[in-house]
């Protein structure tokens, strides 16, 4: 994923504690039952990709944001399309659609 895409998933999640409708802790937000695919937390990470990732972390963790992600608290893998009318695109990036749930 792209550093725009890192810090897009960073806020997303960051988003998602603040709601406090998904967990008390970073942790718990990104391990919550059916968030990721399965593998994706388990798997090893490409070891050439860490500095990347950890940059891309601490920079979320110190309050760096995607201000188009404001309350977005949703993505997908981009290309997908679902039938929900309610699903309301705010961003595509990393190889991600970020999305609020709205009224329809």
């Amino acid at each position: 994923s792209s550093r725009d895409g890192m810090i897009a998933v960073g806020t997303v999640v960051m988003n998602r504690l603040r709601s406090g409708q998904h967990g008390s802790t970073i942790c718990e937000v990104v391990g919550e039952k059916g968030q990721f695919a399965p593998g994706v937390l388990t798997r090893p990470m490409n070891s050439r990709a860490l500095p990347d990732v950890e940059e891309a972390a601490e920079a979320v963790l110190k309050g760096e944001r995607k201000a188009k992600l404001k309350n977005t608290m949703f993505f997908h893998t981009a290309g997908l399309r679902f039938p929900y009318k309610n699903m309301h695109y705010t961003m595509v990036a990393g190889g991600n659609a970020f999305y609020e749930k709205r009224g329809r």
